[in-house]
């Protein structure tokens, strides 16, 4: 199983072909794609949706959020922080949502790779 980002559920949904966007095919195929649940928000959020991705999007099952995820969400942003990087909310969110879940997170974001440092797994296509 893995989680999908945005990056590239939205690539895919948009029709782009990639190695990032192929491999989130698979995975939607073979009913092993979650979505982090910033994901589902942030892909929902986007302008222009139809209501056939609508739908996609909202057919793909999700990972749950666990005790104290809040609390830990706020540590492990504040940890980035403190080594100076760049640590946007919606991405810690993501990022502990997939580390409780010891989900790897199919992204072609960049700014997730500090977070390999706290436990993180990423499948990084570029």
């Amino acid at each position: 199983m893995i989680a999908l980002d945005s990056s590239v559920l939205i690539a895919f949904l948009e029709g782009k072909s990639s190695p990032a966007t192929a491999k989130c095919e698979c995975a939607i195929g073979d009913l092993s794609a979650r979505l982090p649940m910033a994901v589902l928000t942030e892909c929902l959020s986007a302008p222009g949706l139809t209501s056939a991705q609508r739908r996609a999007i909202e057919s793909l099952l999700t990972l749950d959020i666990t005790p104290d995820y809040w609390r830990r969400v706020g540590s492990l942003r504040a940890k980035l922080l403190a080594k100076g990087h760049k640590a946007k909310l919606g991405d810690a969110l993501i990022a502990q949502n997939c580390i409780d879940h010891h989900m790897p997170l199919l992204t072609t974001d960049a700014d997730f790779r500090h977070y390999t440092k706290l436990g993180l797994k990423l499948i990084q296509c570029t």
